[in-house]
């Protein structure tokens, strides 16, 4: 399975954050499994850390990297291509972060890992959480 993680997923993981549905953590951790996080993930961590709205133990700068290799989790860049699904997708969801996430997936044939109702409306590969 080839998954994109959203950022709270991501972040869950890493943690061992009992909010994380145990299908999310099996799936992400089956050995045949391609696991993504987008640069526009550790972009939204970085700009919520600064924010003050997300503590972290060390400078997202840092922790963020060691964490997705540590748990061989590979990025996924932001190309232009994937405009071309974001400019058509319907306003089901305003946040600019996860409508890029929701393009990414449309654009790579990835499923998309994430507990937001807003993103779970697209019609798109979705995990479910149970």
């Amino acid at each position: 399975m080839r998954l994109l993680l959203d950022t709270h997923v991501f972040l869950w993981y890493i943690s061992a954050a009992p909010e994380l549905p145990v299908a999310f953590r099996d799936a992400i951790r089956e050995p045949a499994s391609e696991v993504y996080l987008s640069v526009a993930s550790v972009w939204e961590a970085v700009i919520k850390h600064a924010l003050g709205k997300l503590p972290l133990p060390q400078a997202p700068e840092k922790y963020l990297p060691r964490q997705r290799e540590a748990h061989k989790v590979a990025t996924l860049p932001i190309e232009e291509a994937a405009i071309s699904h974001l400019v058509s997708l319907s306003p089901l969801h305003r946040d600019p972060f996860d409508r890029i996430l929701v393009a990414q997936a449309l654009q790579h044939g990835l499923t998309l890992v994430t507990v937001d109702d807003a993103v779970r409306a697209y019609p798109m590969p979705l995990l479910h959480a149970s």
